[in-house]
């Protein structure tokens, strides 16, 4: 059986998100508080796969994952596009007028600010290192004047009401996660890539490699720059990229290896879908 590694606890959209990624595999779901133990343990070999975050719609991209990516050099092996849909819930027999404080995850409280701040106003929030987490630790002490935001299946698993359905700004607002592996593993039908790479700290050198990319019918999705630790004003630039034709995909990737310092593949997948699931 397949060990998965995730950061948070049942209920949890990386939970969902890897259900969904495996859905015609038995997995064991292994739970972490955070995403550096998640890659911890993948690069102990305490687990074959991890599921982690790497940008959110609304909340963008999450640097911190992009270090954990270079710091432990993980693989990427898949990705998969999660609709996200929040819910207020609390314990039953709790009311919006008995709440009092909003425990959740911290991207989630920035999914929901909108309604946050326009149903409750100056209402105490706490960060929690999970949206399931939270819901958990209201059911497990009781708390009668919390409520937490996360997706219908938390409010399942530890018995709170839906208070309010789809309380979050953006109806439309997915998180892509990354399939992490220690190491590649090949895929045929591979039609995307990441990338990361440095460049000279010279005018032209970053839109020198763009440029190889746009004449080879390479589609560009993202671009991301990481600082890098102990070079003041120096990036790594992380790159998702597209093909339809891997010749193309070859020959840009064969010039671009003149045009940088370093360049390294992060994986080479099968692109996502980006259709709504309903989380």
């Amino acid at each position: 059986m397949k060990k998965v590694a995730i950061q948070g606890v049942a209920g949890s959209f990386h939970e969902d998100a890897a259900q969904r990624y495996f859905a015609d595999e038995e997995i064991e779901i292994i739970e972490c508080r955070t995403f550096r133990k998640v890659c911890q343990l993948i690069d102990n070999d305490e687990a074959d796969i991890a599921v982690m975050a790497i940008e959110n719609a609304i909340a963008g991209s999450l640097l911190e994952n992009y270090g954990l990516l270079r710091d432990f050099h993980l693989k990427i092996t898949g990705e998969i596009y999660l609709h996200i849909q929040m819910n207020l819930m609390a314990l039953p027999g709790v009311s919006k007028d008995d709440i009092t404080e909003i425990h959740s995850h911290p991207i989630a409280l920035k999914q929901c600010a909108e309604y946050i701040d326009a149903t409750f106003g100056q209402i105490s929030l706490d960060d929690n290192f999970d949206t399931a987490g939270a819901a958990k630790n209201i059911a497990k002490n009781k708390l009668t004047n919390v409520a937490s935001i996360g997706n219908e299946r938390t409010a399942e698993l530890y018995g709170l009401n839906i208070l309010e359905k789809s309380v979050e700004t953006n109806k439309r607002n997915y998180t892509r996660f990354l399939i992490l592996a220690k190491q590649a593993i090949p895929t045929k039908d591979a039609n995307k890539a990441s990338i990361a790479f440095e460049v000279g700290h010279f005018h032209g050198s970053l839109a020198r490699v763009l440029d190889i990319f746009a004449d080879n019918e390479i589609n560009l999705t993202k671009i991301q720059s990481v600082p890098i630790i102990g070079k003041p004003d120096e990036y790594s630039f992380h790159v998702d990229i597209e093909w339809e034709k891997i010749d193309k995909y070859e020959k840009a990737i064969h010039k671009v290896l003149k045009n940088v310092s370093s360049l390294t593949i992060l994986g080479e997948y099968v692109r996502g879908e980006r259709k709504i699931y309903n989380a």
